[in-house]
């Protein structure tokens, strides 16, 4: 009898455990208010004198938006270094090319680029590495492995200092809804919808088909990249099409910022970061232009929102500027500081995704060194966690860039 009493009061006293510390900036030693403390698969902040009390955990996990993330095994004094991505993207193809991979790490030796996007989920519903998920498995997205040990991938790559975000395409995927028809979007007229790709969609009111999207994006936390970047995170952005509740503005939000609550719940016990890309004139509605994107709405879920400013995707300009490929720090600077104003929180929580390829809808010029440099300016003007280029071809140079 004594010794159950005794196991009683041993397993009350665990239950009851904590675990305090405080979370500074390496350089400064002063407080990071606001951090985030992963403690038993859950999510605590640091109070404003960086402070924190949590469940004790043989694992405690510490970020901040503009830090990098740490693990410590007790409490006590914890530090960040300040960390600000500038990124480039590359494909899964891009990635694992001699030639591209090798263009990429060169830039990161000799310029400011630092972090790297890479395409783990991709636009046509492949999933790039070798997955254990058996829905993958079954429907075909394994057709194609280009990542043979992805967690290797990674950590040769951290072994070289890289920032890595893993990119994942979240509600278009034809191999998914090609199996599944019922997660589908529909048209009007019931059959399945397709984009001008010929590609299909998810129906993002369907929570049920999430599981398969947070799956994957579990497994490529555990690969352990910095950030996890969920893309195409949209209704798609077509008339006459249907989804499983009406086609409401309340209900697209709620569907898309959802899923971000659900990924963030998902993903919490890897202490990873979490982005989302959103159009660029997201920045300038207050609705939702149709899509389920409200800056307001989604910036509660994600560390970090990636506006995509593409100047020759602006096709009727900004106010006071008809040509945005002739206002390339207007319309990253302007199309930032509406985002903000609209989502409350702070010029950090952004990394806006700049132009890196030739114009395709005014004049077709070069993105070159002053136009590449404007926008990096902009958003450092603004105030952003870093900023990514984007070139679907993945072909980069210096131009525009800071020489190390």
């Amino acid at each position: 009898m004594r010794a159950i009493v005794l196991l009683v009061i041993l397993a009350a006293l665990t239950w009851g455990a904590t675990t305090s510390g405080i979370v500074l900036d390496k350089t400064t030693q002063k407080p990071i208010a606001d951090a985030i403390v992963i403690s038993c698969g859950k999510e605590y902040r640091t109070d404003v004198n960086g402070t924190f009390t949590v469940p004790s955990s043989k694992l405690i996990g510490v970020r901040a938006v503009g830090y990098d993330r740490k693990f410590y095994t007790t409490g006590g004094k914890m530090v960040l270094n300040r960390f600000i991505p500038k990124a480039l993207y590359l494909s899964s193809f891009g990635a694992n090319s001699s030639k591209l991979m090798g263009n990429a790490k060169h830039l990161i030796c000799n310029t400011e680029i630092n972090a790297l996007v890479i395409d783990i989920k991709m636009d046509r519903g492949q999933v790039a590495f070798k997955t254990a998920n058996p829905i993958a498995n079954k429907i075909g997205a394994q057709d194609l492995i280009l990542f043979k040990d992805l967690k290797k991938f990674v950590a040769d790559l951290k072994k070289e200092g890289i920032y890595t975000i893993g990119r994942i395409v979240v509600f278009k995927d034809t191999p998914l809804i090609t199996a599944y028809p019922q997660w589908g979007v529909k048209k009007d007229d019931g059959t399945l919808f397709k984009d001008k790709e010929g590609l299909y969609w998810i129906d993002a009111s369907r929570t049920d088909a999430h599981k398969y999207v947070l799956d994957i994006a579990a497994e490529t936390a555990a690969a352990g990249f910095d950030e996890i970047q969920f893309d195409y995170v949209r209704f798609p952005d077509r008339k006459g099409i249907k989804f499983s509740v009406e086609n409401t503005q309340a209900n697209r939000v709620k569907a898309i910022s959802g899923f971000l609550e659900a990924a963030r719940t998902r993903l919490t016990p890897y202490n990873i970061f979490i982005s989302a890309d959103i159009f660029g004139y997201v920045s300038w509605h207050n609705a939702d232009i149709e899509i389920g994107q409200r800056v307001d709405a989604l910036a509660p879920y994600v560390d970090y929102l990636s506006p995509m400013l593409y100047p020759s995707g602006f096709n009727a300009g900004i106010p006071g500027f008809p040509n945005p490929v002739k206002a390339n720090y207007e319309i990253v600077k302007h199309s930032l500081d509406k985002a903000l104003l609209k989502s409350g929180n702070s010029p950090l929580n952004y990394r806006p995704w700049l132009q890196a390829f030739r114009d395709y809808a005014f004049d077709r010029r070069i993105y070159g060194e002053k136009e590449i440099r404007d926008q990096i300016r902009a958003s450092e003007d603004f105030g952003s966690c870093g900023w990514i280029l984007w070139n679907p071809r993945n072909v980069y140079t210096g131009a525009g860039l800071i020489k190390l």
